[in-house]
C-alpha cells in the first residue's frame, strides 16, 4: 500500500488522463443531480410542505389539483370519518403578475389555504399573501403590491416563507377569499362558488386505511396519500425515472473508465507485481494498493468536479432550475467512490494470476 501511495506521489502525470475524465464525469453527475432536484423542489414544494396525511381528490379530476372540485357537503362526509382530526380546503392558480418596477411578468402560483402549511404562517388578511423566497428573484419585495392574472388583481406581500413553490412558480400564500378572487377575475372559465375548493387537506390516523375510509365515504372522492400527491403532479414521476437513468447510466460509464484504466495499469505493471509477489507480497495487498490507488484518483476528481459545478451554479442565470444540496454532493461522492471500487476489482483476476517465476522472466 505505501508503494502505491508513493507512485501516487512520484507519479501522478500517469494517473491525469484518468483523473480528467472522471473529473468531467463527476461534474455531469453533478449538474444532472442538481438539475433533478431542481426540478422536484420547484414543482413539489407546495405539496411535499402540507402537514397533512392524506389529500382529497374529485374523483373525476384524475389527481389533478386544477381540475378537482370539491363542495361543502364533501367536506362533512370527509370529516365524519373515523380518524380524521382536521380538514382544509386547498386551492392553486396559476397566473403571471406585474411586479413594481420591473417589465418582465413573474410566474407566480395563488395558493388559497386553511390548514398552514409548515413554515406558513396563518392566512394573511384579504388582498395579502405570503410569498415565496423564490420571487425575489423576480424583483419581488415585501410591501409591494402585484397586479395578478389579466384582470391585474392586487395582492399585497406581507412577507417570505421558504421551499413552498408549485409547479416550477414561485407561490402566494392566500385566504380561500382571495384565492377565489383570483380565479373567478383571471379564469371565469374555471370559476369556483363560494363553498368550493380544489382539494381537502386532511389531518388523521391511518395513512392508506384513512385514504380508503374517505373515499368508501364520500363514493365521489379519490385520495391519496402527501407523497402519493406528490409524485402525482405533472411531470414530476417522468423527470425522477428519466434523469435517474441518465445518472446511473453515467456511473456506469465512471466504473468501466476506471476498470479499463486500472486493467492496463496492471498490465503495465506485470513484471513489477511478479516481483513483489517473490519476495512475498500476497495478493491482498497488492489489490489494497490499487484500490486506493482508484479511490484517491476519484477523490480529487469529485474535489475539482464539485467546485466547478458550484462555480457554474453561481454563473448560470436564475431561470435554470439548478440547485445543488448537500445530499446530492454526498450521494455523488459516495457513488463515485463506490464506483472507483468496482472498476479497480476487476483488476483483481489479472492480479491474482500472476505467476513471478513468468512475469519475471517475460520482464527480463
Amino acid at each position: 500500500m505505501s508503494l502505491a501511495v508513493t507512485e501516487l506521489r512520484r507519479r501522478p502525470g500517469r494517473f491525469a488522463v484518468a483523473t480528467v475524465v472522471l473529473t468531467f464525469l463527476s461534474l455531469l453527475l453533478l449538474l444532472l443531480g442538481g438539475l433533478l432536484d431542481g426540478l422536484f423542489l420547484g414543482s413539489t414544494g407546495a405539496i411535499r410542505a402540507q402537514r397533512a396525511d392524506v389529500i382529497v381528490y374529485s374523483d373525476t379530476a384524475r389527481d389533478s389539483f386544477l381540475r378537482s372540485r370539491l363542495t361543502t357537503e364533501v367536506r362533512r362526509q370527509v370529516e365524519q370519518v373515523d380518524g380524521v382530526e382536521a380538514v382544509g380546503g386547498l386551492g392553486f392558480s396559476l397566473l403571471g403578475a406585474t411586479v413594481p418596477g420591473e417589465t418582465d411578468l413573474a410566474d407566480v402560483a395563488v395558493a388559497g389555504y386553511e390548514l398552514p402549511p409548515s413554515g406558513v404562517p396563518d392566512p394573511p388578511s384579504a388582498g395579502h399573501a405570503w410569498a415565496d423566497e423564490r420571487l425575489r428573484e423576480a424583483g419581488v419585495s415585501i410591501g409591494d403590491t402585484l397586479a395578478v392574472g389579466p384582470a391585474g388583481t392586487p395582492i399585497t406581500i406581507d412577507g417570505w416563507v421558504e421551499d413552498t413553490n408549485y409547479l416550477q412558480q414561485g407561490a402566494l400564500w392566500v385566504t380561500l377569499d382571495t384565492w377565489r378572487e383570483v380565479q373567478n377575475a383571471n379564469r371565469p372559465d374555471a370559476f369556483v362558488a363560494p363553498d368550493v375548493v380544489q382539494v381537502f387537506v386532511v389531518r388523521g390516523a391511518g395513512g392508506d386505511g384513512l385514504a380508503a375510509a374517505i373515499d368508501a365515504a364520500t363514493g365521489s372522492t379519490s385520495t391519496l396519500t402527501r407523497d402519493d400527491a406528490v409524485f402525482a403532479l405533472p411531470g414530476v414521476s417522468e423527470q425522477q425515472s428519466t434523469f435517474n437513468a441518465i445518472i446511473f447510466s453515467t456511473l456506469a460509464v465512471v466504473l468501466a473508465v476506471v476498470a479499463l484504466f486500472f486493467s492496463l495499469l496492471t498490465l503495465e505493471r506485470t513484471g513489477l507485481y511478479g516481483v513483489l509477489k517473490a519476495i512475498g507480497a500476497s495478493t491482498r495487498r497488492l489489490f489494497a494498493g490499487v484500490v486506493i490507488q482508484a479511490v484517491t484518483v476519484a477523490v480529487i476528481a469529485f474535489v475539482i468536479g464539485g467546485v466547478l459545478a458550484f462555480v457554474g451554479d453561481a454563473l448560470l442565470p436564475g431561470d435554470i432550475p439548478l440547485q445543488l444540496t448537500p445530499g446530492r454532493y454526498v450521494f455523488t461522492f459516495v457513488a463515485l467512490v463506490v464506483a472507483a471500487v468496482l472498476g479497480s476489482a476487476i483488476s483483481l483476476r489479472r492480479v491474482t494470476r500472476i505467476d513471478p517465476a513468468s512475469a519475471i522472466g517475460s520482464a527480463a
